[in-house]
């Protein structure tokens, strides 16, 4: 069937009593259930996520001025004649008696008082450096794949098409039923994990859970830092360090390496690297990807009306950037400045040109490849293994920021946005082009399961309730946000007419549309978040009834989630104590076939 192309909505001027009808029970609503899907617990690459095919992005670009872009493959020759030139510039600044004067006074290295008692590197540094470039592996290849899915990256809310400062994808065609899951695209499995297009459910338990262990591993580092003499090699303790860093850079840049003295102090230019990595670049990387949770900054206003996801999300990004040119330079220069005496600082903890850190380095690279071969293969036959043991990880964090309720006012409308990303697999049945065509004049919403009072609603019994309005923020799983004002029916009205019982525990919402996979499109929310604030049935957008490609006739609006969770094109809503027998038992479409987690509020 051919989608259905959006038009004008007709008018409604029919106006019944809602109607109660025991027919509506749990039994009648399984005529829902009769719909959906089992998933697999495998994954068959060929058929992942509807079929989609493989789609290769462009090129990263830059944008310069309103509308130049430049290819960032240009940094490469230009880098490297950078690179002769500074050579050429640094060699001929040592020539110069004042620049000599200068580097005689700045070294390069300042040695802090104690710096001989503390000399040498205890074995929790070296558990430390291999568990955080294990971690940083999977989390930087997560990362890389969760942004394929979205491959643009802006510095507004809005999320605008053409607005983007930064994309490695084409400009977006002009067609007004594109979605974001069409523009997503994809790498490589050996950089990406797991390297499947759309693959965001699984990239995200890899990057959120390997996330937690990271950051423990950090905290432990930094506890262990400051407890002994350590800290000093990495926080500066004295204003001549910057000094000494310009000497330190030009030293490098002249090809005349600075004398090393890293068993008992780090030269200036690499403590200032290394503080800014632990103390500026960690916690920003941290601090960023909280700045992304739909339940903290509907919560926290007064950050994220400045600091918005999109924000978060560029700042995120350029940490990464940050990270990889850490490491490239680290690596070359360990390799470059003695590579088996700063094998053995590190990896064996004694100061000699023996071979012992360096077959303790070839054996930890062995463990490195090992996991990074087999990552993604491991992904594909265990997906339930990756969505089970990632939740375990990042699972506690999920539930505490699921409870921050959120409260209107942010927003007005002022702030709406100019477009807002359409997303998920259109309606094409029989069913909704009757209903579609019929100006949903025919269309019911059955509210039935766990409760007194189940109803079956016409969309004009549905506009006589007490009507609710707010102007929120949409987060959208992979990476787009959008301001829209939405019009409709509060929850908390729906739970004042249905009256669920107290064994109802989840409220799971059925869609018209199918899922890419087949079978009928859901998902399941806690039942305290139907009471919350912003928690809606929205029937108009931007004070205009909802169009096809936004949820026509009827969408869930529930603030503290990811939007995947906001089932669009709703047919019904079931009350149950458990979702364990719905569907295939994981909370919701997506949580069966494409293994996200049934709670989203990172």
């Amino acid at each position: 069937m051919d989608r259905i192309e959006p038009r004008p909505e007709p008018a409604h001027p029919h106006r019944p009593q809602p109607t109660t009808d025991d027919s509506i029970t749990p039994g009648a609503l399984h005529a829902f259930r009769a719909r959906l899907k089992q998933p697999e617990d495998t994954i068959d690459p060929t058929s992942w996520a509807g079929s989609i095919p493989d789609a290769r992005g462009t090129a990263p670009h830059v944008r310069i001025g309103r509308d130049k872009w430049f290819n960032l493959m240009w940094l490469i020759p230009l880098g490297f004649a950078v690179m002769v030139a500074l050579i050429a510039v640094a060699q001929g600044l040592r020539e110069i008696p004042a620049v000599q004067q200068f580097m005689h006074t700045y070294p390069g290295t300042v040695f802090p008082p104690d710096a001989e008692a503390n000399a040498g590197f205890p074995a929790w540094v070296g558990w430390q450096h291999f568990l955080n470039l294990f971690f940083m592996i999977f989390i930087i290849r997560s990362g890389v794949q969760i942004l394929t899915d979205h491959p643009r990256l802006y510095w507004t809310r809005h999320s605008t098409p053409g607005k983007e400062w930064f994309r490695f994808q084409k400009a977006v065609p002009d067609d007004p039923l594109w979605t974001a899951k069409q523009d997503s695209v994809n790498v490589p499995g050996w950089i990406g994990l797991p390297g499947l297009r759309h693959s965001i459910g699984l990239a995200r338990w890899w990057h959120l859970g390997v996330d937690t262990l990271w950051l423990a591993n950090g905290i432990v580092f930094v506890v262990l830092l400051f407890s002994t003499g350590q800290w000093k090699r990495v926080v500066p303790t004295s204003w001549d360090v910057f000094p000494n860093a310009v000497s330190v850079a030009i030293q490098y840049a002249s090809l005349n390496w600075p004398t090393e003295h890293g068993w008992v102090a780090y030269n200036s230019l690499q403590l200032i690297a290394y503080f800014v990595t632990i103390f500026i670049a960690a916690p920003l990387a941290l601090i960023t990807g909280l700045g992304m949770s739909p339940a903290l900054s509907t919560r926290m206003r007064w950050v994220s009306s400045r600091f918005s996801i999109q924000v978060a999300r560029s700042v995120h990004f350029l940490v990464l950037c940050w990270f990889l040119l850490f490491i490239v330079v680290h690596v070359t220069l360990v390799f470059t400045t003695g590579a088996l005496q700063n094998l053995n600082h590190m990896y064996a903890g004694r100061n000699d040109d023996t071979w012992v850190g360096f077959w303790i380095f070839a054996l930890s690279m062995v463990v490195v490849i090992v996991g990074w071969v087999a990552a993604s293969p491991l992904t594909l036959r265990k997906p339930r293994l990756i969505q089970r043991v990632g939740y375990a990880l990042i699972g506690p964090a999920q539930r505490l920021f699921e409870h921050i309720d959120a409260k209107p006012g942010q927003y007005g409308e002022k702030d709406i946005s100019p477009y807002l990303w359409h997303n998920g697999k259109y309606p094409e049945t029989d069913e909704y082009r009757r209903l579609f065509d019929g100006g949903f004049a025919d269309y019911r919403l059955q509210i039935g399961g766990l409760v007194d009072n189940p109803v079956e609603l016409s969309l004009d019994e549905i506009r006589a309730l007490p009507r609710h309005e707010q102007t929120t923020q949409h987060f959208c799983i992979q990476g787009w946000s959008g301001v829209a004002k939405w019009g409709g029916v509060s929850m908390s009205t729906i739970l004042e007419l249905v009256k669920p019982r107290p064994d109802a525990k989840w409220a799971v919402f059925y869609s018209l549309g199918d899922g890419p996979d087949g079978g009928l499109y859901y998902d399941a929310h806690p039942i305290e978040q139907m009471s919350y604030p912003l928690t809606m049935l929205a029937y108009d957008m931007n004070d205009e009834p909802l169009s096809y490609g936004h949820g026509a006739p009827l969408r869930l609006r529930n603030e503290v989630q990811l939007g995947f969770k906001m089932v669009k094109w709703i047919r019904g809503i079931e009350f149950v104590a458990d979702f364990a027998e719905v569907g295939g038992g994981y909370g919701g479409y997506n949580e069966d076939h494409e293994f996200f987690g049934y709670r989203q509020s990172i």
